[in-house]
């Protein structure tokens, strides 16, 4: 029994990170990466209505869509009803926008994007499960799913309660397979459980396992020499079963270049493969880190409103990762709804709450050193 995605190579394009000059995409070293991918037979293209704010889904109406076959490619893109819009014909008006923006008639593949907490409530309050559904009746939609960055929890909630949801697109990589803050196999296990197909995105986790700290990339060197740290990471998340296809989000040439020379024979990992990757997650585990598990139980005291375990998550980045751009771009995001480390009036009934018995007071200005400054 065959299922949706499967006849999809297992490399897809993320239009997230493409390559900027001046300011703008880099239009002609876009379609250098267009066309060769679409030369080795791959053909699924990922982008969404906030991507660079709006320059993605433009760049790839002029890079793909015009200069190629409507039927060669499959193109994905994804609607925000929680970042903007303010009544329902505004979060609609999100759709027509990204047809206009690609100039196709309709999405392969379409999202409703980033559920999860007090946003999967935008897409309930427009009606947008319906809306979308209508524009699928209508052919504008080919297949429709959603992405979510939450709990395992969370999403078997979603899925029981849109079972009409096609495919779902989650962060998976082996960084995060065991960790309690994503949840990968376990979200992973939950689609599967729901015989949802998954696109998966993050595989090099924002590009932090395409650099890693001196004790786990020796992991892998030692394994292959001539493989490049993404390669595993990405080829970890392609092995799985029931997948769409696997996100990069690319942003260059050469790391196109450098995904394609193993994608394009794919094999998944072996036996002896896998176990490398387990002693690469076992050295990541070992290092220097702030051991939130993602509870929650202090955020319901805290009467500031921090986003302590989010900033946990920012300050991991860079603890383990040593990416600090990316740490604190990490913490404008946990933190644009909710306070700071520096509102903190270090009352204490986080730390009681705390089951790991994390200095929670202290971690925190220790984030305003880092992530504020």
């Amino acid at each position: 029994m065959t299922y949706l995605g499967e006849d999809i190579r297992k490399l897809g394009f993320g239009l997230m990170r493409l390559p900027m000059k001046d300011g703008n995409v880099d239009i002609e070293q876009t379609k250098q990466m267009v066309d060769l991918f679409m030369e080795k037979g791959f053909t699924y293209f990922d982008t969404a209505y906030g991507y660079a704010g709006g320059k993605s889904e433009m760049a790839i109406k002029e890079a793909l869509v015009d200069r190629y076959p409507r039927e060669s490619f499959q193109l994905a893109t994804k609607l925000p009803a929680w970042a903007g819009p303010t009544n329902v014909q505004e979060a609609q008006d999100m759709f027509w926008t990204s047809l206009k923006r690609t100039g196709v008639e309709y999405f392969d593949f379409y999202l409703l994007h980033n559920l999860g907490g007090d946003r999967t409530a935008a897409f309930d309050d427009y009606g947008i499960w319906d809306f979308l559904a209508e524009q699928k009746a209508q052919g504008r939609i080919k297949h429709l799913g959603f992405s979510m960055h939450a709990k395992a929890d969370d999403l078997d909630k979603v899925l029981q309660a849109h079972p009409e949801m096609e495919f779902v697109q989650l962060q998976i990589n082996y960084a995060d397979w065991e960790s309690e803050t994503v949840q990968s196999r376990k979200c992973y296990e939950v689609a599967r459980k729901h015989g949802k197909p998954v696109v998966i995105m993050e595989p090099v986790k924002g590009g932090n396992l395409a650099e890693l700290p001196e004790p786990v990339s020796s992991v892998f060197t030692d394994a292959s020499p001539d493989a490049s740290l993404s390669s595993w990471a990405i080829r970890f998340a392609a092995s799985l079963e029931g997948i769409v296809t696997v996100l990069s989000g690319m942003s260059n040439l050469e790391q196109m270049k450098d995904n394609l020379s193993y994608m394009d024979n794919f094999q998944p990992l072996t036996e002896q493969e896998q176990a490398v990757v387990k002693k690469a997650q076992e050295a990541l585990s070992k290092l220097p880190q702030v051991p939130c598990t993602d509870c929650q139980y202090c955020v319901k005291g805290c009467p500031q409103n921090i986003a302590i375990p989010g900033t946990f998550r920012a300050m991991n980045t860079y603890l383990i990762y040593n990416n600090l751009a990316g740490a604190r771009g990490d913490y404008m995001w946990e933190t644009h709804a909710a306070a700071k480390a520096s509102e903190c009036i270090a009352c204490g009934q986080c730390e009681m709450a705390c089951p790991q018995n994390i200095a929670i007071i202290e971690e925190l200005a220790k984030a305003v050193q880092m992530l504020e400054v």
